[in-house]
């Protein structure tokens, strides 16, 4: 098997010798510098008992995946211990020198991984160090951590293995009991290692949940530091995520709903949106305890933000911007301001068959609890209902609803859907029959021949037509579904 390494030549600005016109060079890659799993170059290649070499990274994820056979002579493995190939890594680096001039780059040579001995040793010393209060060592040490993480994915997996989390949980506690002012740099360093390691163990985030711990989070969610902005957010939602009661905890610290508010209103990066949504999602879940958590995130104007987060926003930010618009409908104070958004139905059925099938649903949730609780806004004189209904009809919710009803959707959403529709169709009906009406039908045409007068149809007629010519076969589509 002959694999070959392509690359272009550059070109001289003085003159071009004629070897060089074509400047497709091929250069042949021996057949044993190459990975017989990736087929590529190895980078660091290791040798397992039963003497085949592989690149480490590609031999690892084989053996992670389950794998306890060799992938080339399918023996079983006797041990995983992989021995560094030192004299093959030595001879693919000066084979890349010596085609350098061909746009090969030589191998760097790797650094050897951690252990866990290591790990353990260096969480004693962190422990002891964050006893003595020696912040100066602790931030020796954190960065030590750090650096370990970034040399590759092993050593990532190593110390997190090996419980780094509750030494580095302990010590965030620790320093942020005494001054986050004073130790703001060796407490960022360490929420930086500690987003790495999420999901945290029940330690760690015991470590975390404490009042202090919080205060101190909240404190970097406030902070014009960004990348301490993002990280507090992703521990946050991993500490909202394992337990309710770190949400009662949050609620009583102040300035923590606007901070993760503000990062949904001026976004960051991805990563703290989503982070920032995941945690709001958590404390507005439905509960007695969150009703108040919810109506001061209605308070500060969520629905609208939710909204214009939801219009250009990608998958995973659709998703979860449609979950924590779904438990702010579940109260009442959320349902009055989305009926007072003007783009909220449109944006919902767009969302629709064209985000995923999870999105689907919640935007399919949404518009039922808006719909079905149109009463406590009639019983004040309003018609927020029908605005909700008219509105539907007129972005084509009756067909669209429809499709998503005949492609398919779980038992729950069939029933939402099926309210829907009927709502929908009993509104079509009714305006049919009113329109139908001498009086109301002459009023209607005197109401079109003055739009047209004006160059244009108004939104009232524009309704009503769609309403009266609408299409007809709905009604008997939606009796095939029941």
């Amino acid at each position: 098997m002959i694999l070959s390494w392509r690359s272009r030549r550059k070109s001289k600005k003085d003159k071009i010798p004629i070897q060089e016109i074509n400047s497709e060079m091929e250069i042949m890659i021996p057949r044993h510098f190459c990975c017989p799993i990736s087929l590529d170059l190895m980078k660091d290649p290791v040798t397992l008992s039963t003497g085949i070499t592989y690149d480490r990274e590609s031999i690892e994820k084989w053996i992670e995946k389950g794998n306890l056979t060799c992938p080339v002579t399918n023996q079983a493995l006797a041990s995983f211990d992989q021995i560094p190939n030192h004299s093959l890594r030595k001879m693919i680096q000066d084979w890349g020198v010596e085609n350098r001039s061909y746009g090969v780059e030589r191998i760097p040579t790797p650094r050897v991984p951690v252990s866990p001995y290591e790990v353990l040793e260096i969480c004693k010393r962190i422990v002891v160090a964050t006893q003595r209060g020696e912040q100066k060592k602790c931030q020796e040490l954190v960065r030590k951590i750090k650096n370990w993480v970034k040399e590759s994915e092993r050593n990532k997996r190593c110390i997190v293995e090996c419980g780094a989390g509750c030494a580095l949980s302990a010590c965030f506690e620790s320093f942020a009991s005494v001054s986050m002012e004073k130790d703001e740099h060796l407490l960022g360093e360490i929420l930086s290692v500690l987003v790495w390691m999420i999901p945290l163990g029940e330690e760690g985030q015991s470590r975390l949940g404490s009042v202090k711990s919080l205060n101190c989070l909240v404190w970097f969610l406030k902070s014009g530091d960004l990348s301490a902005r993002q990280n507090a957010a992703s521990v946050l939602t991993n500490l909202l995520a394992s337990d309710q009661k770190h949400a009662n905890a949050l609620m009583e610290i102040e300035g923590v709903f606007e901070a993760l508010v503000e990062l949904i209103k001026e976004p960051i990066c991805p990563t703290a949106t989503k982070a920032s949504l995941m945690a709001i999602f958590y404390m507005t879940s439905p509960s007695s305890l969150n009703e108040k958590m919810t109506s001061t995130f209605v308070e500060m104007g969520l629905v609208s933000l939710i909204i214009e987060t939801l219009v250009d926003g990608d998958k995973s930010i659709c998703e979860k911007a449609l979950g924590v618009l779904d438990h702010i409908c579940d109260c009442k104070e959320g349902r009055e301001k989305a009926y007072e958004n003007a783009l909220i139905v449109a944006v919902l059925i767009k969302k629709i068959l064209r985000v995923s099938d999870f999105a689907s649903e919640l935007s399919v949730s949404i518009l039922w609890k808006l719909c079905k609780n149109y009463g406590e806004r009639s019983e004040d004189g309003d018609d927020g209902e029908g605005g909700v209904v008219l509105e539907a009809l007129q972005v084509d919710a009756f067909q669209k609803l429809l499709v998503l009803l005949q492609v398919g959707c779980d038992a729950s959403t069939k029933e939402k859907l099926k309210e829907i529709l009927k709502l929908l169709n009993l509104c079509r009906m009714m305006a049919r029959s009113f329109a139908g009406s001498p009086d109301k039908l002459t009023s209607t045409k005197q109401h079109k021949g003055n739009e047209e007068k004006n160059g244009g149809f108004g939104l009232e007629w524009n309704v009503w037509t769609y309403l009266v010519y609408g299409h007809g076969g709905g009604s008997q589509m939606l009796g095939t579904h029941k």
